[in-house]
């Protein structure tokens, strides 16, 4: 057996081990998210707790400050530079899913590996453009929440982020990077619904999730309509889907692809564009 499948055995015993008990290990950057998610959720927690949570971690304040002097939260252009007004300002739910954010992306800092840390990268940056465009397409066409399709857009890829984070402690997957591909393609689905359900994220939220090709309805009506879309225009591509020798279409030809008039989308994606950056430059700058 080589080094790479014991590691590998090894890894996905863990794993498997984890869910079936529901209690998966996460990584330090997770728990925070997690520990902000809790707070968030809970009635009796005020918002200075959170707000002190926030400010003990200085990546998360920074982009919490930025997030909240952008255009789509801040229409009247009032400086906002302190982490209590900026909570305020963008509200609880645009919090989790940057809280999410940063810790993806610490995810992708974390490895030593270069392919690793290219291939986590890569998931972080999908999901921050998938997210930012869920936000701004739900904005012009009402057909869900924004700040749900936000967080819709940041858990798309949890489960293969939170395999890639798992991988730091089995350095054969760094130096396999191609099998490792295909280990992740084989559990992340399973490992993003339990991912998912620690982070008690509603059930409609995560049915939005489920991996199925766009049924080409027109206008969308619902978040699982915003978040296909996203998913199909997002310029970032799964790095994943290279390593497993996939080239899905992207951008309007994929939405032709799956029978959305490219003059209904056009349109459309043109006016949701300046909010879409400014999500997109909060969370990444």
């Amino acid at each position: 057996m080589s080094e790479f499948q014991r590691q590998a055995n090894a890894l996905t015993q863990t794993v498997e081990a984890e869910l079936e008990a529901r209690r998966l290990v996460f990584p330090v950057s997770m728990e925070v998210t997690l520990r902000i998610k809790r707070l968030a959720d809970d009635p009796d927690v005020g918002l200075d707790q959170i707000v002190a949570v926030i400010q003990a971690e200085p990546v998360l304040a920074a982009k919490t400050i930025r997030m909240a002097n952008t255009v789509a939260l801040n229409p009247y252009g009032a400086l906002v530079d302190s982490v209590g007004v900026a909570v305020r300002r963008i509200g609880l739910g645009p919090l989790r899913s940057l809280a999410f954010a940063v810790a993806s992306e610490q995810i992708a800092g974390d490895h030593r590996s270069p392919n690793m840390r290219t291939l986590a990268l890569g998931l972080w940056l999908r999901s921050v453009d998938v997210a930012s465009w869920c936000f701004a397409l739900a904005r012009k066409t009402r057909a869900a929440n924004p700040d749900t399709a936000l967080m819709a857009g940041m858990m798309s890829y949890i489960g293969q982020l939170f395999l890639v984070a798992r991988a730091s402690d089995y350095p054969a997957m760094e130096q396999n990077i191609d099998q490792f591909a295909q280990l992740v393609d084989g559990l992340h689905r399973r490992v993003g619904r339990a991912v998912l359900e620690v982070f008690e994220i509603p059930e409609t939220l995560v049915d939005s999730l489920e991996e199925e090709a766009y049924s080409g309805t027109w206008p969308p009506g619902k978040l699982l309509h915003i978040v296909q879309i996203a998913s199909l225009v997002s310029e970032c591509p799964n790095p994943l889907d290279g390593l497993l020798g996939l080239h899905p279409l992207r951008g309007i030809d994929a939405a032709s692809a799956f029978g959305i008039d490219p003059e209904d989308l056009k349109p459309l994606l043109h006016d949701s564009q300046d909010e879409r950056h400014q999500i997109l430059d909060a969370v990444r700058g």
